[in-house]
């Protein structure tokens, strides 16, 4: 299957789902492909055929953006360079969820996550270790007893019981001893947290010399500019007033064709994501707006000295985000 037949496929099912999903980003470099929103759950999705084309740069972003959107990144693809994903399990490169097209589908649309995760070594579950506890001493069991069932120290279940998850071989043991489940899901959408050890989000990174004027300006007009490398636009700012916090992607060049297309999608992802966007032009120009990207020039931006005008100037322009 080709990539873009699987972007396809994923954008389907999501809208089957009942997500509000964003036009694709057709532009390049890219650190996701699409947005999507189902009530509050927001997510960031970037689509390979193979995913040992994400590389570092791109999970830095996406785990960004995801911090600075309120939004979770997945990736969702078919294989890597030795073996083809399986379903059911939760992978992870570069600090982000990796799931294959049948795992996305039991998420979104059946709402049913995944129990098992993959890390060095093998396929892992998240024991319920009260539980474990609880059925062992209905049982009548001491750990020791459990133990030599299970083929483990006594001190290895102690740890299952306080927490520690379990390989998946020991998983199926304790379902076949106990009769009964014990594998907790891998809650995705709070970024699998419980059972991936994430690295605390990278740092931003330098913005670009040639948006260092826009980023000055919206400095000291009082927004925290956070720049962005890969996506469709050059930064997410946020403002935060008497009138409340707001957010905004931020674009910036010359206006032309590639302009206005970013514009676009813009516009599309911050109906999604709940921003406003805007898109600073280095030339006046005539256009006011591309769709809901309210379009302001670097000229008329740094003629405002005030930072209140310049606030004033932004709010006005741009649409206040829908409620999707």
């Amino acid at each position: 299957m080709s990539r873009s037949a699987l972007i396809g496929n994923v954008t389907a099912m999501l809208r089957d789902a009942g997500f509000v999903v964003s036009d694709r980003c057709a532009v390049r470099p890219k650190s996701f492909d699409l947005a999507a929103r189902r009530g509050d759950d927001l997510v960031l999705l970037k689509i390979l055929g193979n995913i040992d084309a994400f590389d570092g740069a791109t999970g830095a972003e996406m785990r960004r953006l995801g911090t600075y959107l309120n939004a979770t990144p997945i990736v969702v693809g078919m294989r890597t360079r030795n073996e083809d994903l399986k379903p059911g399990v939760v992978y992870f490169r570069h600090g982000v969820p990796v799931l294959n097209p049948d795992t996305a589908l039991d998420l979104f649309v059946e709402e049913v996550p995944p129990l098992i995760y993959a890390a060095p070594g093998g396929l892992y579950v998240n024991i319920d270790g009260d539980l474990l506890a609880d059925e062992r001493e209905e049982k009548g069991w001491s750990l020791g007893q459990l133990a030599s069932e299970l083929g483990v120290s006594r001190r290895t279940v102690s740890k299952y019981e306080d927490g520690m998850n379990a390989s998946i071989e020991v998983a199926i043991q304790l379902e076949e001893l106990f009769d009964q489940p014990f594998s907790n899901p891998v809650e995705v959408m709070d970024g699998a947290d419980e059972v991936h050890e994430a690295e605390p989000t990278p740092e931003d990174p330098e913005a670009d010399p040639d948006d260092e004027h826009v980023v000055a300006v919206l400095t000291r007009a009082g927004y925290d500019v956070h720049p962005t490398m890969r996506a469709p636009f050059k930064a997410v700012s946020e403002d935060s007033d008497r009138r409340g916090r707001m957010h905004m992607l931020t674009g910036h060049s010359a206006f032309d064709r590639s302009a206005e297309k970013r514009a676009r999608i813009m516009s599309s992802l911050g109906e999604v994501t709940r921003t406003r966007s805007i898109y600073f032009t280095e030339e006046r120009t005539k256009r006011e707006s591309v769709e809901r990207t309210a379009i302001v020039s670097c000229e008329e931006l740094a003629a405002m000295d005030d930072p209140d005008e310049v606030r004033d100037l932004l709010r006005e322009r741009t649409q206040e985000p829908a409620e999707s």
